[in-house]
């Protein structure tokens, strides 16, 4: 809503399978059996192994308000991991290497291969599987998607839609849009956990997806979210008081049960959530956070009413703290994370993406 006042004179455009290019008065050409236009390429088929597919290629300057993507999560073999099979990079402005390179569940907010709802501003997953992203994504010379396919199978059936507008310019201080992930599937004690590192420019950092499979016992949410602004060395400019903290929740997101066990509570807001916790195939594996089962739980935390800028370079980390009865412990557990920012060209090169196994969820 806060754009409909600004912006009037740009060009709408549409990209999906029906219209590649996203050409003026050429969307839905395609015939299919109910004859001329009427639904005649609704998705892309077969997307074999190893295969990069090109979901849009954009000329000219414009900028992305919203891609909508929907995929069958299993292929013929029942496998579950193709949310975290399938890569989406992006490149702005005819640059080699990707600003934007994610498995695409996790872009989404849907962590370790999983799907659940999320209702935030910028990232939205409806069911079933309507993953939908409202990132401004401006580009000056031009943009460029795709999508890899790690998976072992085919992908039978891919549907998208990137919906864009063109623009005769944009403000020189126009930054681009970025999103890295990383994986850590055991921490290390007294050693945080690495959301985001090696950037340098000027930019604003403006969200987090965290996923935690916890490998140890007791509550482990005890750890400070850091951000090492400017030069920032030993100490960091911002600290947080408790991941739950960072996540805009209290006292261990805790409600009870009948018998006074603590369960944590899910929720999802327009800036900050905890969407997921400990499913799998809808059934709940391990309600309380005290069990010796390893539960899995998924975090985003937006910072667009928040910004965090920096003018010269960004560290972003979180610690693996917990508490027991005997007072706080340091922890080792499997972290993952998105990071979401905006950044002046050219950007650091990201670390290698890990290996799908080393992807895939314990």
């Amino acid at each position: 809503m806060y754009r409909l006042p600004y912006r009037k004179h740009g060009r709408s455009r549409a990209i999906n399978a029906e219209n590649p290019k996203g050409e003026k008065g050429r969307g839905g050409m395609a015939a299919s059996p109910l004859g001329s236009s009427r639904k005649g390429r609704p998705c892309l088929l077969d997307l074999a192994p190893g295969s990069i597919t090109l979901l849009g290629e954009i000329e000219g300057c414009g900028e992305i308000n919203h891609i909508w993507i929907t995929v069958d999560n299993k292929t013929s073999d029942a496998d579950c991991f193709i949310l975290r099979d399938l890569i989406l990079r992006m490149y702005w402005d005819g640059e080699e290497l990707p600003s934007v390179e994610v498995p695409l569940g996790d872009f989404f907010c849907c962590g370790f291969g999983e799907e659940y709802k999320v209702t935030s501003e910028p990232i939205v997953m409806v069911p079933k599987r309507g993953f939908n992203s409202y990132f401004d994504m401006p580009f000056r010379k031009g943009a460029k998607i795709t999508l890899e396919n790690q998976h072992k199978n085919p992908i039978p059936a891919f549907f998208y839609q990137i919906d864009y507008n063109l623009y005769d310019a944009l403000p020189d201080d126009t930054e681009y849009f970025h999103a890295q992930w990383r994986r850590q599937p055991i921490t290390e004690k007294k050693k945080d956990y690495v959301i985001l590192d090696g950037v340098k420019g000027k930019g604003t950092y403006v969200g987090t997806f965290l996923g935690i499979q916890t490998l140890e016992r007791y509550w482990w949410g005890e750890g400070e979210v850091k951000f090492y602004i400017d030069g920032d060395q030993e100490y960091p400019t911002i600290c947080g008081t408790g991941t739950e903290d960072y996540f805009g929740g209290s006292w261990s997101f805790a409600k009870y049960d009948e018998k006074g066990r603590t369960i944590e509570d899910t929720y999802s807001t327009a800036y900050l959530g905890y969407p997921f916790y400990s499913k799998q195939d809808g059934i709940v594996m391990n309600p309380y956070h005290n069990d010796d089962v390893p539960p899995m739980r998924a975090f985003y935390r937006f910072h667009i009413p928040d910004p965090i800028f920096f003018e010269e370079d960004l560290r972003v980390t979180v610690q693996q703290i917990g508490v027991c009865y005997n007072g706080l412990f340091e922890r080792q557990d499997d972290y993952c994370s998105v990071a979401y920012w905006y950044q002046t060209e050219p950007h650091q090169e990201f670390p290698e993406l890990p290996s799908k196994e080393d992807r895939w969820p314990r």
